[in-house]
């Protein structure tokens, strides 16, 4: 198999006939007839897995993965990877936001920069200032947090070698952050600037921007605990300092401790410290837990293939 096209539903079914034809008609025009389309159906509520079972049975290139769950778009990438066959593997989202044709545009690079990676990039992130903003806060924090630079505004559609996916899918930890996990497997990477249209809302609320990030920063780095133990340091130190203030005061002056309000206000203080540092070394501990348990990351209830 020279080509595997890797794509999740969610949500996806207005989108998935009009893929197909697409992704289908740019394959063909690279590699032929020697080619497969894998849908990895992430426990969609609405009736995506069926429009790709029909298609499937008309199509002998088509392969429907299905999740028992919904799983989360980062793991059900990493599943139909699993499931890919082709010596070269393009991973783009079905919702047609990146253009299925591009394929031969990352072709064309790989080939020419022998390189085994080649991703998308957007020139300028897409959506509202709130998205565009929010965004780039993310990685500068993730940036500065973790040591590992990733490059700006990169979106799902990459090309990759067999090799390259082979090494991906040897990473088996249980909370997956995919920008991550590509950066740090290696190889030589290189970047495609392509447009990205914006055909549906995105689903990342702030909220779920915030848990992305205390998961991926968790997931790659120390920081945090080592954080806490300097902060902590820095706190014990002002603390003797100013019990020696106050024993020199009584011993040399006899002047009389005051400062109630100054009191309460420290130990609020300390108070909220101590309890946000145990979370952090909480947030560490339930992964440790996730990952002793060696669950997996996802469930494949069938696999759809025509036979």
């Amino acid at each position: 198999m020279k080509l595997s096209i890797v794509t999740t539903l969610y949500h996806s079914a207005p989108y998935i006939s009009e893929f197909y034809r697409r992704a289908s008609a740019a394959a063909q025009k690279m590699v032929g007839d020697d080619y497969e389309i894998v849908f990895v159906n992430d426990g969609s509520p609405d009736n995506s897995l069926d429009v790709a079972v029909e298609i499937l049975n008309s199509d002998h290139h088509v392969i429907a993965v299905d999740l028992s769950r919904n799983f989360g778009h980062h793991k059900a990438m990493m599943t139909g990877l699993a499931h890919a066959s082709g010596e070269l593997i393009f991973l783009i989202d079905s919702d047609l936001e990146e253009e299925p044709e591009y394929l031969l545009a990352f072709a064309e690079r790989l080939k020419a920069g022998s390189a085994d990676v080649v991703y998308g990039v957007q020139p300028q992130r897409k959506g509202g200032w709130f998205e565009r903003v929010s965004g780039e806060l993310f990685y500068r924090l993730f940036d500065k947090l973790t040591g590992v630079v990733l490059p700006r505004n990169i979106v799902t559609a990459r090309l990759m070698s067999r090799r390259y996916v082979e090494a991906l899918l040897m990473h088996e930890e249980r909370e997956v952050f995919m920008a991550g996990l590509w950066h740090i497997t290696g190889f030589q990477q290189l970047p495609l600037p392509m447009t990205k249209h914006s055909t549906s809302a995105t689903t990342y609320t702030f909220r779920k921007k915030m848990s992305v990030l205390v998961n991926s920063v968790t997931s790659f780095s120390n920081a945090p605990l080592v954080g806490i133990f300097y902060i902590g340091t820095v706190i014990s130190a002002i603390a003797v300092a100013y019990i020696a203030y106050l024993v020199v005061n009584w011993v040399f002056f006899a002047k009389p401790l005051s400062g109630w309000t100054s009191v309460i206000a420290s130990v609020w203080l300390l108070g909220g410290l101590i309890i946000s540092f145990i979370g952090v070394v909480g947030i560490y501990l339930s992964k440790i837990f996730s990952e002793t348990k060696r669950r997996p990351y996802t469930i494949v209830r069938h696999v759809y293939a025509k036979r």
